[in-house]
């Protein structure tokens, strides 16, 4: 799993960060990409990294305010222009569709592919046999949702070597005790799976929240989770005004991360009042609060290390 941040600004765009956008790439885990939010210039954005918009299965939408969703009629356009046939599933709050589709309709935009619309958005939204993801309601001056994203805990490791040296041969046998299945050989002998499994990898975790107030939800989602992406619109300095417009200081953001006991924090949506000199104390007020955190910026990309457990800057 890798987190791409394709914008991370905050409101409209400016020369250091774009809009709203950031790339879920899950080509190991399910050969796809999900995107969470679109804001403005998201395509123009990809098309300085390697992403393919036609691996982009679903798109997230955290709120309707502009800069989260602007760049979305165009991407869906593109997406087609370039061969991508495959359907999409937009989750969204109410009125995501109607935008969708009412830009589409009026600029004779036809897509080669369905666009299915998920607009309620309470508990589970989505769950397969890899991925499960799980919404609530944030605390900002519109319906604004936070995602948990968890990946199933991975299948068990099959010791291959002390399989054959109790005679398993090769073929469907093996595939059996890997799922966890006992098998009998041809002698009469009981391989038993957990002699030739080890216990596969716990899956990861990873929360995104749109833009919010500190709150409760926000906690509850980030709970434990490897990876909280959290707005940081604002300083300690400016906490009323925070409040006032329905965002999060980056203190807060990391009081989030701490209460949560979220592995590692990320800030993103940063406010352009913010100079590159500024980040130095930025990132001080929230490592006082929450030691691994990061500020994100544009074209930034994490990985999650399975083995090591760890989210590592790539």
């Amino acid at each position: 799993m890798q987190i791409l941040f394709l914008g991370t600004g905050a409101g409209m765009p400016s020369k250091q960060r774009n809009t709203s956008a950031l790339a879920l790439k899950l080509l190991e885990e399910r050969g796809a990409v999900w995107l969470f939010d679109c804001g403005e210039a998201t395509q123009h954005q990809i098309l300085h990294t390697t992403l393919k918009p036609r691996k982009i299965e679903k798109i997230f939408i955290t709120h309707l305010h502009g800069d989260h969703i602007y760049g979305l009629p165009g991407l869906l356009g593109s997406r087609s222009f370039q061969g991508g046939d495959e359907p999409v599933e937009i989750y969204g709050p109410p009125g995501i569709k109607e935008f969708v589709k009412s830009v589409l309709r009026i600029s004779r935009t036809h897509l080669n592919y369905t666009i299915h619309f998920i607009e309620e958005l309470e508990g589970v939204i989505f769950e397969d046999d890899l991925m499960k993801v799980t919404t609530a309601k944030l605390d900002h001056v519109i319906p604004s949702y936070g995602f948990r994203i968890e990946q199933k805990p991975l299948p068990p490791k099959l010791l291959i070597d002390r399989a054959r040296d109790l005679g398993v041969p090769k073929g469907p046998l093996l595939a059996k005790l890997k799922s966890g299945k006992d098998v009998t050989l041809d002698d009469g002998s009981i391989i038993r799976s957990n002699d030739v499994t080890e216990p596969g990898q716990p899956g990861f975790v990873v929360t995104i929240l749109g833009d919010t107030r500190f709150c409760r939800s926000a906690v509850d989602l980030g709970q434990h989770a490897d990876v909280l992406v959290h707005e940081g619109t604002f300083d300690s300095s400016t906490e009323k005004l925070a409040g006032e417009y329905g965002h999060s200081t980056i203190k807060e953001a990391a009081e989030t991360a701490k209460q949560a006991n979220a592995n590692t924090l990320i800030v993103n949506h940063m406010s352009s009042r913010f100079l590159p000199e500024d980040e130095k104390q930025l990132v001080k007020e929230m490592r006082d609060v929450h030691e691994q955190a990061f500020i994100a910026h544009d074209f930034d990309e994490f990985e999650w290390k399975i083995n090591e457990r760890r989210l590592k800057r790539i």
